[in-house]
């Protein structure tokens, strides 16, 4: 479930293009010469700065970094960009909206039919029965890194393909009763499959694929686990603001506004890589197991800090729970937006 911050203002985010092709630098009539870079970074610039959608959000890079990654031509995106725009929309106009996992595109398609406005894709169905391994993996993030776009490109097809049909059925006139097909895909990229690289080079795939968000959890890939069992072991703080920043980045050098979902898991975890962060001590109990690891005092108030570190870098924050209880929920809902009152936050109900 995503539900909106109360005071955020509402409207979806600027849909301008800033890239549009190869672009060079041309002789403006007093002789000067232009030079697109520094003009597509000043633009993006003030894009930042003025447009709604980027009220809230953090980055620790500069347009200019955004700009020299882009290169001279810069692909459309068309269906993340709408998924994005959509969802940001729905989120500032609706109490909440909630979605179902789906695995196939059959499945997606009989959401949207059923009413749902936006689709969930989570790694745990994906690691039992989705994956490009062909394999039944447990929730542990073993499956190919490329799986979870790949879904996404399966549901988004399979929209489309029902779009194209209530398209030729009602003579390219939509009917008042005729689902909005493309709704909006939020997708699991566990816990990045490694570092800040993979982070990036994952975004950059789930955007082609068509995801609208993508989120990210702030335990060590390598030792991933589902949120429901234990053992989890938490990356540093800091470690996962970068994590969120690189997904941010892809995202902009993409020229897409999707959505950067955070999520912790310490109010579960018991185990933290490094005690290298300050934010982090508070929560260590200075045993370490055989492995290395440090013992942390899991629980509210370790999801609750987590959760405020992380929002000044993501649109949406989920503190993950062994089951849904809506006293956590609250508590930690009141701890957030007691400092960030614009943060929306998501909420997952798992069986």
């Amino acid at each position: 479930m995503y539900h909106p911050g109360d005071d955020r203002t509402s409207g979806g985010p600027v849909s301008d293009r800033r890239l549009e092709g190869t672009q060079y630098a041309s002789a403006s009539s007093n002789g000067h010469r232009h030079h697109p870079a520094a003009e597509q970074a000043a633009r993006l610039s003030q894009e930042w700065a003025t447009s709604p959608r980027w009220r809230s959000v953090e980055r620790t890079y500069s347009a200019q970094d955004v700009v020299r990654l882009r290169g001279s031509v810069q692909e459309e995106h068309t269906l993340a960009r709408l998924g994005a725009e959509r969802l940001w929309k729905l989120l500032h106009e609706q109490d909440y909206v909630n979605s179902l996992g789906a695995i196939t595109g059959n499945q997606a398609v009989q959401q949207v039919r059923a009413g749902l406005q936006a689709i969930y894709l989570s790694g745990w169905q994906v690691a039992a029965d989705g994956n490009l391994a062909a394999e039944t993996y447990p929730d542990q993030s073993l499956y190919p890194v490329n799986s979870v776009p790949q879904v996404v490109r399966r549901i988004n097809n399979a929209l489309l393909r029902a779009d194209q049909i209530t398209w030729s059925e009602t003579e390219g006139g939509a009917t008042g009763t005729s689902p909005h097909w493309l709704a909006p895909i939020v997708a699991d990229a566990e816990a990045g499959f490694g570092g800040v690289l993979n982070a990036f080079e994952l975004m950059k795939a789930m955007i082609a694929a068509g995801a609208a968000g993508v989120h990210w959890e702030d335990q060590l890939a390598s030792e991933k686990k589902c949120g429901h069992l234990g053992g989890k072991v938490l990356i540093p703080t800091g470690q996962h603001i970068k994590t969120l920043n690189a997904a941010r980045l892809a995202a902009d050098v993409l020229g897409v506004p999707s959505l950067v979902v955070a999520r912790t898991d310490a109010h579960a975890a018991t185990l933290i890589t490094s005690d290298v962060d300050e934010r982090d001590r508070a929560f260590i109990t200075g045993e370490r197991t055989a492995e290395g690891f440090y013992r942390v005092r899991n629980g509210m108030a370790a999801g609750i800090a987590r959760g405020l570190a992380y929002a000044p870098y993501c649109d949406l924050l989920w503190m993950e729970t062994s089951t849904p209880d809506l006293d956590e929920a609250g508590e930690f809902a009141e701890a957030i937006k007691a400092q960030y009152p614009d943060q929306m936050l998501a909420y997952n109900c798992s069986p």
